[in-house]
């Protein structure tokens, strides 16, 4: 079973020459605009081996030698992988850490509950799992007195001296340029304080507390200089959500409203990325600007639409000047003249706007993205959250329904999780009212809700896993949301609405279990069962360790089963995108068209999730609503048409198609 698929989808993107050079030569020349060493891994799971296991040689040669390795490690997401490699090779390959001093490089204050500190979470996802002695684990303490913070910190500082200094410092980076809770203003003279979140901290802690409302006020946190003093420091990003921020922090100037770019005059310093987070690096997004290139149809897109930006034309007007000036060229020497490179690229991104998702019935389709026949498909729309359908391609759901295609809609996860304890509360209250009126001898669904009611008021305990009842009634919430909304969208058969309840979710917490061969199955159960001529997956690809990623890789390991089957060979897939960003210009192969009345329909389905509207755990750094993202989104997909020089639409919702690997 293959269940990482997903990380490989962005090599058909990315020749290896850009990101893996063959020689130092070639090297310095693509890496020239880099001022942090950057080495770029095919996959999170492969730059994640690499720091592993280069730390864990440096761990062994220091047992050999008798002395301890001392290691700062952040939480958050971004280590997840590290860990788990750290705890495969402490098993199978007896990588013992006992001699390793671990500091957490920050804790949050004043904590409510030990459940949600980092040090909780490192030892939930690590130190648990391995040999460290616990009086080899330091940390500052979120529940000290205030009065303590102070001597704390310069005794922090000590600790680390005492040890001879960090061996190896692991951090990721925020989406502000943070490196630990050293945010934006932050000098390369700090060291470990404590700092008072601002707002953009805070709603990226607020996925370890649920809710911005939760999150404390403030952090016990490394200094930049603290960090900067580490023997080997190394920065992780995985994912698309993190390739802008990279950008700036490898590229762009030093400063302190990017505490990242200190790492540029650290000579211990490098980054280890995958090619997601690598993206818009230069010698990956605009390779024509540092080497020679291999132009094929994506490339040469992407090269005119950038043109296109940066010239402020459309496409059919760009002229030979425009091409000269501006590093391209080479394609004036490929094509001869701006103007067939031109009406090449505007054909090719022409001929992805179609109205008819799911093809049109007896019409020429050589110049369209879905084939005529058969007509009408069946259609499997996987979904990972119970709404991400109708927020990430809700008008195409709708089209397709419309226009008569067999539609089934999976909902891989139940999304328990992301429900509210008011809006439990709410549903148990009105239900205990029903009952008391239509049922007063019936007591059994009434004390039920009553002691769901108790339990959520006054005896539940943050942190802790939350209860059966509870979770049955969430996921009630969001089924039945789910349903109103597919309804809503065209589905008149319920039959044709899925719930899969993948258990690699089924946790009761944040933190949820690895993709299994039970996930796969129920996925290959359900595509064998209807044997759907187009299936539509969540593409998101900007947060490796999240849901989309594991529904994701769940989908492909099922097709990867069955792509030798007769009716998989003829059944076409298309990847779409979450809420938060769209396919690149150069990637589209399907364009739909949403009309104005459409959009709002779309809307309207969107909002038919009312517990995901503001009170939603899981909002994000964003704080428009799930409908505003998704409309925002939309809109822009179709300005960008606009620019380049075709029709103007309300609003489009873009496809890449996926192929199954040989």
């Amino acid at each position: 079973m293959k269940t990482n698929l997903s990380s490989q989808i962005s090599l058909t993107r990315i020749p290896t020459q850009y990101y893996r050079p063959a020689n130092a030569y070639e090297q310095s020349v693509l890496t020239r605009l880099e001022k942090i060493p950057t080495h770029v891994y095919e996959s999170t799971s492969e730059g994640s081996r690499y720091i592993a296991g280069e730390i864990a040689e440096e761990i062994r040669q220091k047992q050999l030698a008798g002395q301890p390795f001392v290691l700062a490690l952040p939480g958050g997401r971004t280590p997840q992988s590290v860990f788990k490699e750290w705890i495969r090779l402490h098993r199978e390959e007896q990588l013992s850490f006992r001699n390793v001093i671990v500091f957490n490089l920050y804790e949050f204050y004043p904590l409510a509950s030990a459940a949600f500190s980092n040090l909780a979470y490192l030892k939930d996802y690590f130190l648990d799992y391995v040999d460290i002695l616990p009086e080899h684990i330091y940390s500052p303490d979120g529940f000290m007195p205030k009065e303590n913070i102070l001597d704390f910190c310069m005794h922090y500082e000590q600790e680390i001296k005492r040890f001879g200094g960090i061996d190896v410092v692991l951090l990721g980076i925020g989406h502000a340029g943070n490196i630990s809770f050293n945010s934006p203003g932050a000098g390369a003279n700090t060291s470990t304080r404590l700092v008072l979140l601002d707002n953009d901290s805070r709603k990226e802690a607020s996925r370890t507390f649920k809710s911005v409302e939760n999150v404390p006020a403030g952090v016990i946190t490394m200094g930049v200089s603290t960090i900067l003093n580490a023997r080997q420091i190394v920065l992780m990003a995985w994912g698309e959500g993190k390739a802008g921020i990279i950008k700036e922090a490898v590229e762009g100037k030093e400063t302190d409203s990017l505490p990242a770019s200190f790492l540029q005059s650290a000579n211990n310093a490098k980054a280890v990325i995958d090619l997601s987070a690598a993206y818009q690096l230069t010698r990956i997004n605009h390779p024509w600007l540092v080497t020679p290139c291999e132009w094929d149809n994506k490339l040469i897109r992407r090269a005119i639409v950038w043109l296109c930006r940066l010239t402020g034309k459309p496409i059919l007007k760009l002229t030979n000047k425009d091409y000269s000036e501006n590093g391209l060229g080479e394609l004036l020497a490929l094509y001869g003249s701006a103007y067939n490179v031109n009406i090449k690229i505007f054909n090719d991104i022409q001929h992805t706007i179609t109205g008819w998702p799911g093809g049109k019935q007896n019409a020429d389709d050589s110049n369209r993205p879905e084939r005529a026949f058969p007509y009408p498909k069946k259609v499997v729309i996987f979904s990972p959250h119970p709404d991400d359908d109708v927020i990430s391609m809700g008008g195409t759901f709708h089209r397709l329904c419309t226009q008569r295609h067999d539609v089934y809609v999976a909902y891989q996860t139940s999304g328990n999780i992301a429900v509210g304890d008011e809006e439990v509360l709410r549903y148990c209250e009105y239900l205990r009212d029903v009952c008391s009126r239509y049922s007063p001898g019936e007591q059994t669904v009434k004390q039920k809700a009553e002691e769901i009611i108790r339990y959520l008021r006054y005896e539940k305990v943050e942190g802790e896993k939350e209860k059966a009842d509870v979770l049955f009634m969430k996921g009630t919430i969001r089924r039945e949301e789910a349903r109103a909304a597919a309804r809503y969208s065209g589905i008149t058969n319920d039959d044709h609405i899925r719930f899969l309840d993948l258990p690699f979710y089924e946790t009761g917490m944040v933190k949820k279990k690895d993709l299994g061969e039970e996930d796969v199955k129920i996925v290959r159960d359900l595509l064998e069962e209807i044997k759907p001529n187009q299936i539509f997956v969540a593409g998101d690809l900007a947060d490796p360790h999240g849901t989309h990623k594991v529904c994701l890789d769940a989908a492909l390991a099922a097709i990867d089963e069955l792509k030798d089957e007769d009716w998989m060979k003829q059944c076409r897939i298309w990847m779409y995108r979450g809420a938060w960003a769209e396919w690149e210009m150069d990637h589209i192969e399907m364009a739909v068209p949403i009309s104005p009345e459409e959009l709002r329909s779309k809307r309207n389905a969107i909002l038919r999730h009312q517990s995901q509207a503001e009170s939603a755990p899981f909002l994000g750094n964003d704080e428009r609503l799930f409908w505003q993202r998704a409309e925002d989104r939309n809109r822009a997909t179709a300005d960008l048409y606009r620019q380049l020089g075709l029709a103007a639409y309300e609003a489009i919702e873009a496809f890449v198609q996926y192929i199954p690997f040989k």
